[in-house]
C-alpha cells in the first residue's frame, strides 16, 4: 500500500527537499520530504488559514493538529514569544521534520512536537490551529476532533480550514451540534475558515 502524509511510519524513501513561504510577513524555509503532507509546497488551504486569522499576540498554550512539517507551529511561535506550541502528528517523519524546522526558525524550545500520546492528558489549550486530514474519513475525523476539541480552556477557541467541496459546511454544522458553536470566519480559494468558540 503507498504510504499516506497519515501514515505513522512512512516507507518510502526519505527524500527531501526545502520550499519558501511568506507567514505574516516573515519569510521561512522549510525542509520537506515524501511520505508528508504537501511536500512541495504550503498547502493552499493552510496558506488560507494563515492569511485570513492573525497569530494570538497573547501567547498562551496552542495546539497545531496535523502538524505535518511544521508550517503553522513554527509561525505561531516566531509571532508569539510566549507562546507554548504542541505540534501533533501522527506521522514520525512529519515531527522530525518540524524539529529541524522550529530548530531553522530559533523556536526549537517553545514548539514541543508530539504523537498524540505524547501530549499530557491534562494539559488545555488556548487555541488550537488545524488543517484536518480530511481524507482520513469521516469516523475518524470526527473521533480526531472530539478528542481534541474539547480541550480548549474556556473561552478558548479553534481555528480549522476545510475545503468547501470536503464538506466543510456540513463539518461546521456537526461541530455546532457536537462539540462547540462553531461560525464561518473567511472563505477564499475554495476553503471554509471555521471558528469554533468554546464557552467561558
Amino acid at each position: 500500500m503507498a504510504d499516506h502524509y497519515f501514515s505513522a511510519e512512512p516507507t518510502s524513501a526519505d527524500n527531501r527537499r526545502t520550499v519558501e513561504a511568506r507567514i505574516w510577513g516573515r519569510d521561512y524555509t522549510f525542509t520537506t520530504a515524501t511520505g508528508v503532507f504537501s511536500r512541495d509546497r504550503l498547502d493552499i488551504g493552510t496558506a488560507v488559514l494563515l492569511r485570513e486569522v492573525q497569530a494570538p499576540a497573547d501567547g498562551g498554550t496552542i495546539l497545531d493538529l496535523g502538524t505535518g512539517y511544521g508550517p503553522i507551529a513554527c509561525a505561531l511561535a516566531v509571532e508569539s514569544p510566549k507562546a507554548e506550541v504542541w505540534a501533533v502528528d501522527v506521522n514520525t517523519r512529519a515531527l522530525d521534520l518540524t524539529t529541524e524546522n522550529a530548530s531553522r526558525a530559533g523556536v526549537g524550545d517553545r514548539v514541543h512536537p508530539a504523537l498524540p500520546d505524547g501530549v499530557p492528558d491534562d494539559l488545555r489549550f488556548d487555541e488550537i490551529w488545524s488543517n484536518p486530514a480530511i481524507h482520513i474519513g469521516k469516523p475518524e475525523l470526527h473521533k480526531m476532533l472530539l478528542s481534541w476539541l474539547p480541550r480548549l480552556k474556556p473561552g478558548g477557541r479553534a481555528w480549522l480550514v476545510v475545503g468547501k467541496n470536503l464538506g466543510a459546511d456540513s463539518l461546521q454544522r456537526w461541530l455546532t451540534e457536537n462539540i462547540h458553536p462553531t461560525t464561518r470566519q473567511a472563505s477564499a480559494k475554495g476553503f471554509r475558515i471555521l471558528k469554533l468558540q468554546a464557552p467561558s
